[in-house]
């Protein structure tokens, strides 16, 4: 008997989400319900999950529904640490956009993108690592100058203010952005003053260690923990996240509770091996399934492999990518660098073309794959 608790009944795609800044993509063009997964007899109940009781292995909802588990896969995705921004809070993420859960906070960053003037400046806050979807502040801002390039903003500029020294594909992006969207996108590194440390929500002001930064539009990403509910069960370390045995995306602190997710970490500390995408996400998810019937059926755990596949769009027509692959040797996450990859820093136009298809592609079926 499989139960899906969904507070949502609609599901809004991080994945491609910035496409909708730049007005390439219409936000419903992101959504789907979950329909098909109740037709396939999975019972899906629309409620959030009040808490959890590892010992009794069981999980109460806000409306009251009390349901017993033989195992149970926690997706609780991330929480946001607003305190670690001083001057920053949920309430004013309204006035100064995080836009890192899709859906209205997408919405409200661009409508405040739309309204800023030509020659405004735009300034996205990176926290920092580890965070959801390690690229995408950096393809947000691929984005954001595409909106400005073709409508009427192209005087304006986007400054990226990091609290990391590197990023993602750091190189194919640098590339893009000199080629598309000349002069427009100015990085500022931690060790070059880039960590904001304070805002002024009302007067749009970012502070850094020793510089004060004046924007049209704030996008502050804050600081990342693992989900609220992983936090109440006790799932999560001293750093915020979800530990997990490599072999079956097990709980290294509760049997037969399987973290996945943005709420994991792996790897050794302070570097976390495994990013936080969708792709992750859903290798991990399909490990905790094949642990789960295997240890239901009393067989032997099935050898897993994880499989990172992460594209980035900078135009319609301008893709790049990167796969990572690891296995588990002496239960331990191993990184295969002969078997995962990044695009050339020397592809031609076609390949980047064809690499933006592959993304649309890649989320098609994604999706279809996470939503029967």
């Amino acid at each position: 008997d499989v139960t899906l608790i969904e507070p949502n009944k609609t599901y809004t795609s991080c994945p491609l989400s910035n496409e909708v800044l730049s007005g390439h993509r219409d936000i419903a063009s992101l959504q789907t319900g979950y329909a098909a997964a109740a037709k396939r007899g999975i019972n899906v109940i629309h409620d959030h999950v009040a808490s959890v009781d590892a010992a009794k292995k069981t999980v109460t909802t806000s409306g009251g529904q009390a349901l017993g588990y033989d195992a149970l896969v926690m997706a609780p995705g991330i929480a946001f640490n607003y305190e670690a921004v001083a001057g920053y809070s949920k309430e004013a993420s309204m006035l100064l956009p995080h836009a890192y859960k899709a859906g209205e906070q997408t919405l409200l960053l661009k409508a405040q993108l739309e309204a800023m003037p030509d020659g405004g400046t735009f300034i996205i806050s990176v926290p920092p690592k580890p965070f959801r979807c390690p690229p995408g502040p950096y393809e947000r801002a691929a984005q954001v100058a595409s909106y400005m390039k073709h409508h009427g903003k192209a005087k304006s500029r986007v400054l990226i203010l990091d609290a990391n020294d590197s990023f993602s594909k750091k190189g194919l992006f640098e590339q893009g952005w000199k080629a598309l969207y000349p002069g427009m996108i100015e990085w500022v590194s931690g060790a070059n003053d880039g960590k904001v440390e304070r805002v002024d929500a009302a007067a749009k002001m970012c502070f850094t260690c020793l510089n004060d930064h004046k924007a049209d539009v704030i996008n502050l990403i804050p600081p990342h923990l693992a989900g609220k509910i992983a936090q109440q069960t006790g799932l999560t370390n001293a750093q915020g996240w979800c530990e997990v045995t490599p072999m079956t995306m097990e709980s290294s602190v509760h049997k037969d509770i399987y973290p996945i997710g943005d709420c994991c970490i792996a790897g050794e500390l302070p570097v976390y091996d495994m990013p936080k995408s969708a792709h992750m996400a859903i290798t991990q998810a399909k490990v905790a399934a094949g642990a789960i019937v295997a240890k239901l059926n009393g067989l032997a755990n099935p050898q897993p492999w994880y499989v990172n596949t992460c594209f980035s769009t900078l135009a319609p027509d301008y893709g790049i990518s990167v796969v990572h692959v690891y296995r588990v040797t002496y239960n331990q996450f191993v990184y295969v660098k002969e078997a995962g990859g990044i695009s050339p820093i020397d592809a031609p136009p076609l390949q980047r073309k064809l690499e933006a298809e592959y993304c649309v592609g890649w989320f098609n079926n994604v999706m279809a794959d996470a939503f029967a």
